[in-house]
């Protein structure tokens, strides 16, 4: 079992530089960031890297503690999709490219995916961590001391690599991070990599949400 936690960070939300970051909680971390953005931004496309950064068959649980990205990978995709990305009231889904990059890596992926709300800042290691290294990666872009990510694709995995541009955009408040270069800061430990496989696993992709009972209920929402 794969388990990543995620997160964003914006220093002046909307418009301000953004981070992000994942942590793999058997080692491995990546982080990166962009010199315009919005937190939902920074949110999506903490999730949008860590999905690229673990396919495969073994079953992943992502943890975050944004609702809005949790729901915009669950609850509301179906809907926005049959609706031609269009939201209940009829308006434009805001963030649409990262969506749908999101959707496209948890279709294709072989194994399950999962994704967990945590509560922020109430001392979860690994939440924490990943809090920690997306703030820094938006302070090191806005400084100028660390070159920001490239406009992040909804392509194909891996596709966004050094100057690469996306359709639609790289100017400030846009629905995607601005930026030249591309940038991922990773830390390897001596852990197992995730595994690779090819089998495809039984569960259905399309997350559903489900409400734990019992102790710990107020702090966590897991979605199968």
């Amino acid at each position: 079992m794969i388990i990543v936690s995620t997160d964003g960070s914006c220093l002046r939300n909307p418009g301000g530089a953004v981070g992000w970051a994942w942590v793999n909680h058997q080692g491995p971390t990546a982080s990166g960031g962009a010199t315009s953005g919005t937190n939902q931004v920074a949110e999506l496309t903490a999730v949008l890297e860590a999905l690229r950064a673990h396919p495969g068959a073994e079953p992943m649980v992502i943890e975050t503690d944004s609702q809005y990205a949790v729901n915009c990978a669950t609850e509301w995709l179906p809907g926005w999709k049959r609706r031609g990305w269009k939201t209940a009231s009829g308006s434009p889904v805001s963030n649409r490219e990262l969506i749908v990059a999101i959707d496209r890596e948890l279709s294709s992926r072989t194994g399950p995916v999962r994704f967990r709300w945590v509560r922020g800042h109430v001392g979860n290691h690994y939440n924490e961590m990943a809090d920690r290294l997306a703030g820094a990666a938006a302070r090191d872009v806005a400084n100028g001391s660390s070159p920001a990510d490239a406009p992040v694709s909804a392509t194909s995995p891996g596709s966004t690599s050094p100057g690469s541009t996306s359709p639609g955009s790289t100017s400030p408040g846009s629905t995607k991070p601005s930026g030249a270069a591309k940038r991922v800061r990773e830390e390897q430990s001596a852990a197992t990599p995730p595994s690779a496989g090819s089998g495809r696993a039984p569960r259905s992709k399309r997350a559903e949400r489900t409400r734990p009972t019992g102790a710990g209920s107020d702090d966590t929402l897991t979605l199968f």
